[in-house]
């Protein structure tokens, strides 16, 4: 009988051993001009200093640090999530500035920067927390355009989670509508196809690499740009990929209001064996949109959208005019 008894128990703790699961959350989050106050003589930053239009004082920075990590600190509940990748900050000075606030400084985590030609100096960035993620390396990509525009370059991003699984991770922010959204899609177009080219190439070598694209691009999830020259069509087809946004971009939700209409201008974007696996997939084939009552406006008629710190010269003194995006990714032994 104790031998009955002792063999029940080892299948109940093999069983449960067995089924364990492992989860990881990975944000995106256009931060709305986080700049230092300091004037940087080789970028057009004079507006964000003491003396500039928008009187961009230390207080206000300090304060827009400190909103920005409670942002951060409360996307899920249990801890701040894994990985954060940024859109929109002036150097690695502000990251640094960030990581030290009290809701951010017990996550650990470390920086991947890199400058980019952008003429006001904003750039993309990556924080990770090193418990769950390990570091391997990581490189920018230029965007090749024959225009005077200068975009900043993608930021690919390559580690491990869960101590097993390589990610293949993209930060980026696309050229902005301003000019007309027809007369610069264009560069839009081309910074999908220099990020299609690279993801290919990844993936003729393995063609089960874990890819993760997120970023601000400045297009909707049904634009050209994502929707045919990505190949994010969510179509399960070889050479496209998932855009875990697209399903709440067609039930109208958006991460940017502009006069009064929503636009789903941050994506995250996977691999489709990210969503067809049973043993690494996305949390419910779906992302999420961080929108807190308390990191929102809301007008005297009712509307929503996020409290943006600045809007023109005036200065609000909310979070950011884009809310944050994530995903959960979830291992399982199963």
């Amino acid at each position: 009988m104790k031998k009955i008894v002792f063999l029940c128990i080892l299948i109940v703790i093999s069983t449960l051993l067995y089924s364990q699961t492992e989860e990881v959350t990975i944000a995106f989050y256009n931060v709305e001009n986080l700049f230092d106050t300091v004037d940087d003589p080789n970028i057009f930053d004079e507006d964000f200093t003491p003396e500039g239009k928008k009187k961009w004082t230390n207080e206000r920075y300090q304060k827009k640090l400190n909103d920005l990590a409670k942002v951060i600190g409360s996307i899920q509940e249990d801890r701040a999530p894994d990985i954060v990748g940024f859109a929109e900050v002036e150097n690695r000075t502000v990251l640094e500035d960030l990581i030290k606030t009290e809701d951010l400084s017990s996550s650990n985590y470390k920086i991947v920067h890199e400058d980019s030609p952008d003429a006001r100096g904003i750039d993309v960035a990556l924080l990770y927390n090193p418990t769950n993620f390990e570091y391997i390396n990581h490189q920018k990509i230029p965007i090749p355009l024959t225009t005077k525009y200068k975009v900043r370059d993608i930021l690919y991003v390559k580690g491990i989670f869960f101590n097993t699984d390589t990610f293949h991770l993209f930060v980026n922010h696309w050229k902005s509508r301003s000019g007309g959204q027809k007369e610069t899609e264009p560069q839009r177009i081309q910074c999908a196809l220099t990020l299609k080219n690279t993801i290919d190439s990844i993936r003729s070598a393995q063609p089960d690499a874990n890819v993760l694209i997120m970023g601000d691009l400045n297009d909707t999830p049904k634009d050209k740009s994502i929707y045919e020259t990505l190949q994010a069509n969510n179509k399960m087809e070889k050479g496209s990929l998932y855009n875990i946004m697209l399903p709440l971009s067609e039930e109208g939700f958006g991460t940017h209001n502009y006069r009064g209409e929503w636009n789903m201008l941050d994506n995250i974007i996977v691999s489709n064996n990210l969503v067809q696996s049973k043993k690494l997939f996305v949390k419910d084939k779906i992302g999420q949109i961080y929108s807190a009552d308390w990191i929102s406006y809301t007008s005297k008629s009712g509307n929503k959208s996020p409290n943006r710190t600045y809007g023109g010269p005036n200065y609000y003194g909310g979070y950011s005019d884009h809310y944050p995006i994530y995903v959960t990714i979830i291992r399982t032994n199963n």
